[in-house]
């Protein structure tokens, strides 16, 4: 593919889509579709714009007895309904997109953890350990209160869900190493149908008496098919094809600057204050990140 469309369309599509993800999570009211079933919908629609996309290309899915039905559920579990529910949670406990998708950003440094003890290619190095290091005081500070007397800041719980979140995408991309081999559109579609199949569960049981039962406003509803055409379906095709472009490299340096435009997408859209904490706190992260990717073998 040619490297000026790849770097004009490709990744800032990439960026525009991954960077908005959390504005538009932001303006869904939970009165009308509460979390749990905020998910439901981008799971469901998405694995069935996914599983069209991969039949229309003339691809199929393994029978229901292949365990790589068990693989790519499990990781649409984790990597997916999970974190879905905590990033629509920590809204309605009044989070920030912007301090969501810096907390969000810490996911490369749990895969390096992890990496080390599940992985036995990758080991955890003193450069790769000196960089978790300093990512996660970048993480501490954010917990660090803003007024006195406090012991941590304010809606820490809600801050702990986002973390957990950041460890099921490092868990999911673990796991995606050691599941069956199978072409990226199919593994998608596998991922999004046991993640929607596990959000539905989820979903009437912790808010089965809450089922939407009318037509939300225009802006919910907009916002509801920007997540799942966009971040959900488009998001993963684009992320899967940059993979198979440029590898995981590239994919490192976008999620570099997600955080960024999430902050400025904040503030435009949701008229979110710009804090002096997020922008030192990113800065740590950032040093930790690109200090840890120093001690990666070549």
């Amino acid at each position: 593919m040619d490297k000026k469309f790849l770097y004009t369309v490709l990744v800032p599509l990439t960026l525009l889509l991954w960077g908005t993800e959390y504005t538009l999570v932001g303006t869904i009211d939970v009165e009308l579709i509460p979390e749990a079933w905020q998910v439901v919908i981008r799971m469901v629609f998405a694995a069935i714009f996914m599983a069209i996309f991969v039949i229309a290309k003339g691809g199929k899915l393994p029978p229901f007895k292949d365990k790589s039905w068990l693989w790519y559920g499990l990781m649409g579990f984790i990597g997916m309904t999970i974190p879905f529910y905590f990033i629509a949670k920590g809204f309605n406990d009044n989070l920030d997109s912007g301090l969501i998708s810096i907390l969000i950003g810490i996911t490369p440094l749990f895969t390096i953890l992890l990496a080390h003890l599940f992985v036995k290619t990758e080991p955890l190095t003193p450069i790769k350990l000196l960089g978790f290091i300093i990512g996660f005081i970048g993480v501490i500070y954010l917990f660090v209160p803003e007024k006195p007397g406090q012991l941590l800041s304010e809606n820490w719980q809600a801050q702990a869900l986002i973390i957990l979140a950041a460890f099921g995408y490092a868990a999911t991309s673990i796991l995606g190493k050691r599941a069956p081999d199978q072409p990226a559109s199919v593994g998608a579609t596998l991922m999004l149908i046991g993640g929607a199949i596990s959000a539905l569960i989820g979903a009437f049981l912790i808010a089965g008496s809450d089922i939407p039962t009318t037509f939300p406003p225009v802006k919910t509803a907009a916002a509801l098919v920007a997540l799942t055409l966009g971040a959900t379906f488009l998001g993963n095709l684009l992320y899967l094809r940059l993979l198979q472009i440029s590898g995981p490299s590239l994919v490192a340096k976008i999620n570099y600057i997600v955080p960024v435009i999430a902050l400025v997408s904040g503030r435009i859209f949701l008229e979110e204050e710009f804090k002096d904490k997020y922008f030192i706190a990113l800065a740590i992260i950032l040093i930790g990140l690109v200090i840890a990717r120093r001690g990666e073998t070549p």
